[in-house]
């Protein structure tokens, strides 16, 4: 009996999980592995998932979906949109929402092998797929890597992957070279002088070092970098104090940065620490402020003749046209870190998930950033189909173009 695909997407939306608590969605994962008769191992990387299907001598192709989803409170109305409160790393009870896709890449891969166990006849090689944990920490791939993934299985010949995103359904956007943007996050503690709010002189007040802070952060990308160039500077996240009449001692911003490559990275980076530094001493504060980085994803980088092969391939399957150049994404990936490691080629490219009618009629009234949600946003829900059954198609198509036949 065929697997149902679009009751296990809303089952996968309807009960989403932080990053590293994905042990429901790893249960059904496995579930629907056991069904397939097919070869796993969980709990790599804590909640990560490896299968395994081998089909004779040929080339090793690794498919990767990532599992956890966002502390969103959705907001689609959809009758099974998620309700689900979860708690994060700080302790915090927060919403939680598949707003980025991730339960999408699910179905779509467990759809993907279905079709390539059932067709073994028309393809050689070996495939190790890969549900990854904590993409959205920036730290699942890594804590795969670490716990042995690339030991512990047979090493790829090239990996492959795939994001839902706010273009048409029926699009597939795909680039050679840098596709998406490295990133890092970044922690600052602004140190300050508490006291009592009626008092404000006889203090160092970080609510007021952080206004300016962020203030001045925003102009490196609107005055310190060539326009021509690319780069985000993000303030994401602010919190000081706990009462209206106590001024606090510190305050905590956490910032998103955004780069296409490591030298801009070492710009924005020096940029940032001399902003921070420079405000906290202007602010006479006694101590200097503290920096640490969260995480850090490389660009993800597409190698050109994969790349040029796929595009070549998916333009067969689903005719000209169906591909396009999105452009270089600011968003971040930590994908890229099972190819660097292993050393071979990557290529990772974007699916829509739009109804076709309603992106076209947004595109025209210049409505498409207003009326066309995108990933991480609380109204974020790609139209169920033909998305799903689009992402399971490109699946299998990659799969059996570096596949031996």
């Amino acid at each position: 009996m065929a697997i149902d695909l679009d009751a296990l997407y809303i089952d996968l939306h309807r009960h989403p999980e932080l990053s590293f608590q994905e042990t429901r969605t790893a249960g059904v994962i496995t579930q629907k592995l056991d069904e397939l008769g097919i070869e796993y191992e969980e709990g790599i990387g804590k909640t990560g998932i490896a299968a395994v299907i081998r089909n004779g001598e040929g080339p090793v192709v690794w498919l990767r979906a990532d599992t956890d989803g966002l502390p969103v409170e959705e907001a689609t109305g959809l009758e099974y949109a998620s309700v689900v409160r979860g708690v994060d790393p700080a302790g915090t009870a927060v919403p939680v929402m598949h707003a980025c896709g991730h339960d999408m890449h699910i179905s779509a891969m467990i759809g993907a092998i279905e079709q390539l166990t059932q067709t073994k006849d028309e393809w050689s090689g070996t495939l190790v797929i890969v549900f990854q944990p904590a993409e959205e920490y920036g730290a699942g791939a890594q804590a795969m890597i670490a716990d042995g993934v690339l030991e512990r299985f047979p090493k790829p010949d090239i990996v492959l992957g795939q994001h839902v995103t706010p273009l048409p359904a029926g699009t597939i956007g795909v680039r050679s070279g840098t596709q998406m943007a490295a990133s890092d996050g970044l922690r600052v503690v602004l140190h300050g002088r508490g006291g009592h709010g009626s008092r404000p002189h006889s203090t160092v007040d970080p609510v007021v070092m952080a206004a300016a802070t962020i203030m001045r952060l925003q102009t490196i990308v609107s005055r310190e970098i060539d326009p021509r160039d690319v780069a985000v500077v993000t303030v994401g996240s602010i919190h000081s104090g706990l009462k209206n009449n106590i001024i606090p001692p510190d305050a905590t911003l956490e910032l998103s940065l955004r780069y296409p490559n490591d030298e801009a990275r070492e710009r924005v980076m020096a940029k940032v620490e001399r902003i921070v530094n420079a405000e906290a001493a202007a602010s006479g504060a006694e101590q200097a402020p503290t920096i640490t980085i969260d995480h850090t994803l490389p660009p993800t980088i597409n190698d050109d003749a994969a790349t040029a092969r796929l595009r070549t391939a998916f333009d067969s399957a689903f005719g000209a046209g169906t591909v396009v150049d999105p452009g270089m994404f600011t968003g971040s990936e930590d994908v890229s870190w099972f190819a660097r490691e292993a050393g071979v080629p990557l290529v990772y490219w974007f699916w829509g998930g739009v109804d076709a009618k309603k992106f076209a009629e947004a595109s025209a009234a210049g409505t498409i950033e207003r009326d066309i949600p995108t990933n991480h946003s609380p109204y974020f829900a790609p139209v169920l189909q033909p998305t799903l059954s689009n992402g399971v198609a490109n699946l299998v198509v990659a799969a059996r173009e570096f596949l031996g036949s």
